[in-house]
């Protein structure tokens, strides 16, 4: 049985996409399957932002055909395991939860290398700098995730 992973930021054209491009890079599509989504509806239907789709494509992933959509109750239901960017998404997706095993399933993403509860940066309004200190910052994080499923 395939494990589902869900990433997920605020309007999943930045963070997320970048951490769906990456973790699939690392697994076998066989046992794995990768998905992405906002907590916001701000960019549905759109793809990720520029700068992601230019710093994952530095890196050899092609994340062009990735397509915004909003986090749906139904996605608690279909994923194994909800990795959020940072607190504020981590409490919007668990207060949608409607059982305990639901919100069990959600973690912050950087959790997954020390169990801490760091964050993401959201690099949206930032520079290019910011999109390849997120991408390494969720790579590593993907490194540690790969290693537990």
């Amino acid at each position: 049985m395939k494990t589902k992973v869900l990433m997920v930021c605020l309007g999943n054209i930045c963070r997320s996409p970048l951490a769906e491009g990456i973790l699939k890079n690392k697994v076998n599509p066989a046992n794995v399957m990768v998905d992405s989504a906002g907590t916001a509806s701000y960019h549905i239907g759109k793809s990720p932002d520029s700068r992601s789709i230019a710093v994952a494509k530095k890196y050899g992933i092609d994340i062009r055909q990735q397509v915004c959509r909003k986090f749906n109750i139904r996605d608690f239901e279909d994923f194994d395991l909800i990795y959020v960017m940072d607190k504020g998404n981590y409490d919007t997706i668990v207060q949608m939860s409607n059982s305990a095993e639901q919100a069990t399933k959600v973690r912050l993403l950087l959790s997954a290398i020390d169990g801490s509860e760091k964050e993401v940066p959201d690099p949206y309004y930032g520079g290019e700098d910011g999109f390849e200190h997120v991408f390494k910052m969720v790579d590593v994080a993907c490194e540690h995730i790969v290693k537990r499923l």
